[in-house]
């Protein structure tokens, strides 16, 4: 009996031990933070995530953004054109959420938990508008009941199969449903614009968006009634879906989603964007500066855009930008360094982004080798581009002295370039007082960084 009932004690705890080893594999959230970052899914396109001259912008991002900072964690971006591709790497746990407008069914959830809803809205038929002719054979379509036998582009989306088919059905099966894995709603409407396509479905606040550049194009004709819209995460995700819906409900009632809706969904800037040139939904183009960087950055091997975001977060772009402190130009140096590598602020492009660039080599040269990541040097030499080396070299001492690691940036070495120290707060402080009001390290690196990133995704 004895026996009987040490086996059931070792029983009990092997399964609550199996247990909460599943438990923690199921903690979503837990494993966020112990990697320190989120990793989100969104696609390329002129309203969720794109480029324009130079800023990364879009409405997943800023949402994604909202959210990452609501948990205290970074946001890392993965994204594709293919939501088949999004799909794949949710179910193989290499992202954490899918950031898109995925309509709420019962098909969509086999394949994730959805959050709370984000909004509504349908599906609309596009077509040429009816301009009292028959476009060579084909006729303008006032209801579903009277389309035609005739092919209708949808974008490849299995979220979105379901209505699809409640579609197909109200043509009376006469349509003839053909999905595209590399087209995007924008890329859809814009070829039944120039009539290359007779027929698309579309989301109506997408639709209704591009119509705005697209004027030839109707969309009154509702091909599915409303559903409700929100992001994804995997089953075993629950933790992480509970924050997402914690967050969207403050978001909500406080008015930041409407705004951030409305700064996409109902903007008349969508026809500068989709004409520009440094519009990555249209060109690999971030300024007119583009081939002279690339051929710069290979004097300092570095990855152009990483250079082209330094440039970004100096002048956005403007070559006669002059700062309160004097400094000018694109890459935004003070007179005496300017003058030390031989430009000044009436300098041409080249000459201005070639001497930055030495600057850059220079500073990399005053750095300790025992600096060895190439990353964590990247960091070191941006900071000291900012602030100088001497202030950023007194830094890694102070973060020796007290315990953190001189050769690693972010949490170690910036810590005590900008904060007081923890330890003896009284005796040795970090007192703001030391630097300029305008020191603009906190954030400095991580803008240029992250937004090398965005870049990294976006622009070849």
């Amino acid at each position: 009996m004895f026996l009987g009932l040490v086996v059931v004690i070792v029983a009990i705890m092997v399964t609550r031990s199996l247990f909460h080893r599943e438990e923690e594999k199921k903690d979503a959230l837990r494993a966020i933070r112990e990697r320190g970052y989120l990793i989100a899914l969104t696609d390329q396109n002129t309203l969720n995530y794109f480029i324009y001259r130079g800023e990364p912008m879009g409405y997943q991002l800023d949402l994604l953004e909202s959210f990452a900072k609501y948990l205290g964690v970074p946001l890392k971006i993965i994204a594709a054109r293919d939501i088949s591709k999004l799909e794949y790497y949710l179910s193989h746990n290499a992202a954490d959420v899918i950031a898109l407008n995925l309509p709420i069914t019962q098909g969509g959830k086999k394949k994730v938990h959805f959050s709370n809803p984000f909004g509504e809205t349908r599906l609309v038929l596009v077509q040429q508008k009816d301009q009292g002719i028959s476009r060579k054979g084909v006729a303008y379509v006032k209801t579903l009941k009277e389309f035609p036998a005739d092919t209708v582009y949808l974008r490849q989306n299995s979220f979105l199969s379901s209505l699809y088919h409640i579609f197909y059905r109200a043509t009376g099966r006469r349509a003839r449903l053909r999905e595209v894995a590399d087209l995007s709603q924008e890329d859809l409407i814009r070829k039944v614009s120039n009539g290359t396509i007779h027929f698309a479905l579309c989301q109506e606040n997408v639709a209704m968006e591009y119509k705005r550049f697209y004027s030839n194009v109707d969309v009154s004709v509702v091909a599915v009634p409303h559903f409700n819209y929100g992001w994804g995460v995997a089953h075993a995700s629950d933790s992480l879906l509970s924050e997402i819906d914690n967050w969207l409900q403050k978001y909500k009632s406080s008015g930041d989603l409407k705004k951030t809706y409305l700064d996409y969904f109902d903007n008349r800037c969508i026809i500068n964007w989709l004409s520009s040139g440094y519009f990555s939904v249209n060109s690999d183009h971030l300024s007119p500066f583009d081939n002279i960087i690339r051929e710069q950055s290979k004097t300092i091997d570095w990855d152009w855009r990483l250079i082209a975001s330094l440039i970004y977060e100096e002048s956005h772009f403007h070559l006669g930008h002059i700062s309160s402190r004097n400094a000018s130009g694109l890459m935004q140096l003070m007179p005496e360094t300017a003058k030390k590598f031989g430009i000044d602020s009436l300098a041409a492009p080249s000459r201005q982004i070639a001497g930055g660039i030495k600057y850059l080599r220079y500073l990399d040269k005053q750095l300790p080798e025992d600096i060895l990541d190439p990353r964590e040097r990247i960091y070191f030499i941006l900071a000291s581009y900012n602030v100088g080396i001497g202030k950023v070299l007194v830094a890694r001492e102070k973060a020796e002295k007290y315990g953190k690691n001189k050769n690693k940036w972010n949490r170690h070495v910036d810590y005590y370039l900008l904060r007081r120290s923890k330890k003896e707060p009284q005796i040795k402080s970090d007192s703001l007082d030391f630097f300029p009001i305008d020191y603009k390290t906190e954030g400095f690196v991580d803008n240029i960084v992250n937004r090398f990133y965005h870049y990294r995704n976006l622009i070849k």
